[in-house]
């Protein structure tokens, strides 16, 4: 150890404050076998640190798209109820989280937490009070839509790249410079508070882009789209390496509590994989939802266990408070239940009544979660009877054996709670459209287009 790092270590350690920092990595599109630590060829050496140092999770659930994932994560309400249940919000769309929900920065800051996002935000982008300053974050980096392109930070033409809803023009590599604000915002930060920092990066979703030097190390793979989809992930993975690195550099590891999930599964398509999982993005099937995961708290939780705690995005609100004893001020109630007694004791709790959504072009497609059985129920878009399909999913993680017609009251039992959620989505809220209205334009800087 230098002096340099000597010196920054005893500093921290003597204002360590008394709650933990908070750290949330999101990958965005990353498969279910597309991290080392699930027997990928893909290198990620830093997500795999994570995995022997903390608490792989067998059953995390987020939902089969990107905007509802991050709506219950920092919510910890169902997208269901918040009109983004059922797809993502396009860059044509005036529709943002509804303003009277409460995002779990907001509690944290209220805390006296610092807070902080550098990343992907795809909760809203027309409006001032949509953007993450306006929902509990101090500071703001990164892109608000999806689907950027990773060198020109550019959607549909127009500049999608802000700091605190100020368009910048940088050049690099977007997964580079997210780490890098992460990196910084850790060594800049007021030492004698804590902080929680939501670092939701675009790798490894389209467009497949990586530095050339990165694909290269993939030469071997012949699939160009997983090629170019490796690098990404190992890029991505660096940069988690960068943002590691600063905690034991500043001596405040082991008083920060990390959390690494995806978004969603994997879109096979375009290089990721789910196996031995069935479906991918998009769907309510395991390989679309069960997504690797993994909580580290250095001397709090036993390094490599693995939890077979059912566990969903909607949880990671209140769990993350209760192990940080924060107390969540949102006034409406959450749909996430605390976990953290069950991740630090080693136990598991039965869970009831889970449900996912997305809908694709033919059908709205729910997962219902309750005991030891999952609902698949398609529904179609133009109307006429769901099609359901039950699965022991303890016993078969594969969804190989459909049980539906051996149980016909369960199915009756678990289709009239998918009524009852489905009864919740709101007449406004968003809807699958793949195309934008005629006339419509990207604005040259979508930062500042945002209204008041």
């Amino acid at each position: 150890m230098n002096r340099r790092t000597f010196l920054a270590a005893a500093a921290g350690a003597a204002v360590r404050p008394s709650r933990p920092n908070i750290i949330i990595f999101l990958a965005d599109d990353l498969g279910w076998a597309d991290v080392g630590f699930n027997q990928s060829e893909i290198r990620t050496p830093h997500i795999d640190r994570l995995a022997s140092e903390g608490v792989r999770f067998n059953r995390f659930y987020s939902y089969p798209l990107c905007s509802p994932t991050r709506a219950g994560l920092l919510t910890g309400r169902s997208p269901m109820r918040l009109g983004v249940g059922y797809h993502v919000i396009r860059p044509w769309l005036d529709y943002g989280v509804p303003l009277n929900e409460h995002f779990m920065p907001e509690s944290f800051r209220a805390a006296g937490y610092q807070t902080a996002i550098t990343g992907k935000w795809h909760l809203g982008h027309s409006r001032r009070h949509y953007l993450p300053n306006a929902r509990g974050f101090d500071h703001a980096y990164g892109h608000l839509n999806g689907m950027i392109d990773y060198f020109t930070h550019m959607r549909d033409g127009g500049l999608d790249w802000h700091r605190n809803g100020v368009s910048v023009e940088e050049k690099g590599y977007s997964t580079d410079l997210l780490a890098a604000e992460a990196a910084r915002f850790i060594e800049r930060r007021d030492r004698n508070r804590p902080f929680f920092l939501y670092v939701p990066f675009n790798a490894p979703h389209t467009p497949l882009q990586a530095p050339e030097e990165m694909i290269a190390r993939y030469a071997s793979i012949s699939d160009k789209n997983r090629r170019i989809f490796a690098a990404m992930v190992e890029a991505m993975d660096a940069g988690i390496g960068r943002v590691l690195g600063v905690l034991d550099r500043e001596g405040i590891a082991a008083n920060t509590i990390v959390l690494f999930l995806s978004d969603n599964g994997g879109p096979v398509a375009q290089g990721a994989r789910n196996v031995p999982l069935r479906g991918a993005k998009g769907s309510v099937w395991e390989g679309g939802t069960r997504v690797p995961a993994i909580l580290r708290w250095p001397g709090r939780l036993r390094g490599g266990q693995t939890s077979e705690q059912l566990i969903s995005v909607m949880d990671v609100f209140p769990t993350l408070a209760a192990a940080a004893g924060v107390q969540p001020a949102n006034k409406l109630p959450l749909d996430g239940v605390n976990l953290w007694p069950e991740i630090s004791s080693g136990g598991c709790r039965t869970r009831e009544n889970i449900l996912l959504a997305v809908e694709t072009q033919r059908a709205f497609q729910y997962g219902l979660f309750h005991r030891e059985w999952k609902l698949v129920s398609e529904w179609p878009v133009k109307g006429g009877e769901p099609q359901n399909h039950l699965y022991r999913i303890d016993e078969d993680p594969e969804e190989q054996h459909d049980l539906a017609a051996k149980y016909p009251a369960v199915v009756k039992d678990l289709a009239a709670r998918v009524e009852a959620w489905r009864a919740l989505y709101p007449a406004g809220g968003v809807r699958a459209a793949s195309n934008p209205p005629q006339g419509w334009k990207a604005p040259a800087k979508w930062a500042e287009a945002a209204r008041s």
